[in-house]
């Protein structure tokens, strides 16, 4: 369509309509993307014919009636030619260059040919003209070339595009090419000339821009179809009256700066017919130059493309739904691995805070149900916002979404009855705490636009609230399909906090379990005594851990640390069998290594237990010549990791003597035990695996570690602040197995008897 600008393309004489409020900001990004979905591919030059013409079934070329020369061609027209036809040039010579003969091979130039009266102002309905193609592509051609070429046919149809007014006036005809190639194609000139008929329903218009807003001068029947208006009610305006409400204004910008250039421009914007219904309107306006390189003219060409553009746009849609769904079921799997990698309620509600902001809101609260002595309170487990500075505003504001109008608390109904809640439009000032300055201040702060309380349930019960917020100015408003995947959500949360709550009892209960079968260690005269249990954290399983000390009849003291083979109840109750068996050998004075073995019969003829590790130790007074000596220790190691003896001068000593095979495993071999002298100021240590054996360590580095700890350590440094600084050095959070760690100072026979135990 022509016509935009005045006379000396300067700007549009009237102005643009403001776009309507109804389709607001988005209405530009919309056109755009109409735009794009029908814009040319085919890379045309800023010369060419509009694009619309290029999926037309035919070349177009325009003849100036007053010097009979061909001013324009389309690339269709201008690939007949060959590129050896430089614009403008005479019909005839156009005619050679492309090789149009009459049906019986003569050149046009030497007929009435039908482009010859074309120029000469005469319509032409349909006429057939031939393409000497063989000819034309010269002695290069192939033979097969020029067996394809043989028999082709144009259909030309062609028309003036306006009337003389004087002698002076510049007049144009338009020429339409429909071709059929292949042997044969006479046959088809029926099929033709619909072709061609369905060439001359385009709908153009020419305007002059030598006339004062650049009016239509020319229209023809196929415009007046298209928009409704009849060729009086068109002619000598500017067609800007296509224009409505919501037609793009920068689409209007960027066609009067094409028409100001003098340039070639294809835009697609919503236009509106006489009786005021819309269609999407793909324009192609065109300059068009006299002999000497003047703009006279511009055509244009328009197409209804709204069936295209609807299209389209259902396409677009469903992308979007697709990718939104896509979109949903990544946050609901994400979300669900994420949250249930916590083993504590506070881990969760962090993972689910962490995953909704962003993706579903700018801010989100999680408040938790909690039992504290038989009464239920709620805590903030956890909160978000996508600006970490505002986190705390969020903490601070408490139950931020305000009453509805019947009064009821959203949160609080959450929680009560498990009734979610859609919120769509938050008020700028809630009624509920306009007097209470700091929750106002809090509350504008966040500026709340939408909100969506859901319950977190599982197995029929509410364990907690889920609150989502959007914050004006750029945040969403939330619909009824943002409160179907929030409650989906909440679900696989609740889920997850339920699965916190059991794995929180049953780890408490265990590890309850696990502490009433170790003993109370007792006080031994002339040692200090410190003792420490580390209940696993991967799990809620009770293992076979153990640790016992005792005072025996002839004075010595025994004492024993093991690991049955196992993480659950049978282990733990095995544990317990193991233990009392030990102290009864034990308690009749036998060797450790006697002591053991007896164990392993027992484990193996009863089947108490699949196999355990275990060392057994006595402590007796060494006399020398009838003086104190000191003490002598025995021990016997059935597949247990080493004592550790930092003897008093800091050295430190592996007690890797008479190692053997696991208590279960085999009775061929015959235990032995190993002695060693020990003083005053000695430290023995034995501990289980669980200290040594951690993910991506080594256990000789970590017991390595120990004893360097160890070592470095003053001589008088009390037991239990040891067994801490070796706990602190290992860092045993996390651990992955149950732990003991048993440490003895020998203090001399008058020495303190001292016992701590944790």
């Amino acid at each position: 369509m022509t016509g935009w600008t005045n006379g000396d393309h300067g700007e549009v004489a009237t102005e643009i309509p403001e776009p309507a409020p109804d389709l607001g900001a988005d209405y530009a990004a919309e056109a755009q993307r109409v735009r794009d979905s029908v814009a040319p591919t085919n890379g045309l030059a800023q010369s060419d014919l509009p694009s619309v013409l290029h999926t037309a079934p035919a070349a177009v070329a325009l003849i100036d009636l007053g010097q009979g020369l061909v001013t324009y061609a389309n690339d269709s027209a201008a690939g007949l030619t060959g590129g050896r036809a430089t614009l403008p040039i005479d019909i005839d010579a156009w005619s050679e260059a492309a090789g149009l003969t009459d049906l019986s091979g003569r050149p046009m130039r030497d007929t009435a040919s039908p482009l010859s009266r074309v120029a000469q102002g005469i319509p032409v309905s349909g006429e057939p003209v031939a393409v000497a193609e063989a000819a034309r592509r010269g002695s290069d051609a192939t033979e097969e070339e020029r067996e394809e070429a043989e028999g082709r046919l144009l259909w030309v149809t062609g028309f003036p595009l306006s009337e003389a007014v004087n002698a002076d006036q510049r007049r144009l005809a338009l020429v339409v090419f429909l071709q059929l190639s292949g042997a044969g194609a006479q046959r088809h000139l029926e099929m033709v000339r619909d072709r061609a008929v369905v060439a001359t329903e385009l709908s153009f218009t020419i305007s002059d821009p030598a006339r004062e807003q650049n009016p239509l001068v020319w229209v023809n029947p196929a415009f007046t179809r298209l928009t409704g208006y009849e060729l009086d009610e068109v002619m000598g305006r500017n067609c800007r009256f296509l224009q409505g409400p919501n037609t793009d204004p920068a689409s209007i910008s960027r066609i009067r700066t094409a028409l100001a250039e003098e340039r070639a421009i294809t835009e697609v914007l919503l236009n509106y017919r006489r009786d005021g219904t819309a269609f999407w309107n793909q324009v192609s306006i065109t300059p068009v130059l006299d002999g000497s390189g003047r703009v006279v003219n511009f055509v244009g060409v328009q197409a209804d493309v709204t069936e295209r553009v609807m299209v389209e746009n259902e396409r677009r849609a469903a992308l979007a739904a697709a990718e939104e769904t896509r979109e949903q079921l990544r946050l609901l799997t994400e979300s669900t691995s994420a949250m249930s990698a916590s083993l504590d309620t506070t881990g969760v509600a962090e993972a689910l805070a962490g995953i909704v902001v962003p993706a579903m809101a700018d801010f989100c609260c999680v408040d938790l149900l909690e039992d504290a002595d038989g009464n239920s309170t709620v805590r903030r487990a956890a909160a978000n916002h996508r600006d970490e500075s505002k986190v705390d505003e969020v903490n601070g504001l408490g139950r931020w979404v305000s009453p509805t109008e019947d009064g009821t608390d959203p949160i609080g109904e959450a929680l009560a009855s498990g009734t979610p809640a859609l919120l769509a439009e938050l008020p700028v000032r809630p009624a509920g705490i306009a007097d209470q300055p700091e929750l106002l201040r809090r509350y504008e702060a966040l500026r709340p636009r939408s909100a969506i309380v859901v319950p977190l349930r599982a197995r029929g019960q509410v364990l907690g609230s889920l609150t989502l917020g959007t914050e004006l100015p750029y945040g969403r408003r939330y619909s009824q399909r943002d409160l179907y995947l929030a409650a989906d959500l909440a679900a696989r949360a609740g889920l997850a906090l339920d699965n916190a709550r059991l794995y929180a009892r049953e780890h408490g209960a265990a590890e309850t379990l696990q502490r009433s079968l170790l003993p109370a260690v007792p006080a031994m005269p002339g040692m200090s005594i410190a003792s420490r249990y580390l209940a696993a954290t991967d799990g809620a399983q009770v293992g076979g851990d153990w640790y016992d000390m005792l005072g025996l009849p002839d004075g010595a003291v025994g004492l024993a640390v093991g690991d049955v083979v196992g993480h659950d109840l049978r282990a733990a109750a095995a544990m317990g069998e193991l233990r009392g068996v030990l102290r009864s050998y034990a308690w009749e004075g036998l060797g450790p290594a006697d002591v053991v073995d007896r164990c392993d019969d027992v484990v193996q003829g009863l089947g108490m237990a699949a196999m355990a590790t275990a060392v057994y130790a006595r402590f007796e007074r060494d006399s020398q010549d009838g003086k104190d000596g000191g003490w002598l220790l025995r021990y016997s190691n059935a597949g247990h990791p080493p004592p550790l003896l930092r003897r008093a001068d800091g050295t430190v000593e592996l007690l890797t003597g008479n190692l053997s095979p696991l208590i279960g495993a085999t009775r061929a071999i015959t235990r032995e035990e190993t002695s060693v002298h020990c003083g005053k100021g000695d430290l023995l240590v034995l501990h289980t695996d669980g200290l040594i054996e951690a993910p991506g360590a080594d256990p000789d580095d970590r017991t390595q570690l120990i004893a360097d700890t160890l070592a470095a350590q003053p001589s008088d440094m009390p037991v239990e602040e040891m067994c801490d600084r070796l706990l602190g050095m290992l860092g045993v959070d996390g651990l992955r197995d149950d732990a003991v760690l048993l440490a003895i100072r020998l203090e001399g026979e008058d020495g303190p008897a001292a016992v701590t135990r944790n």
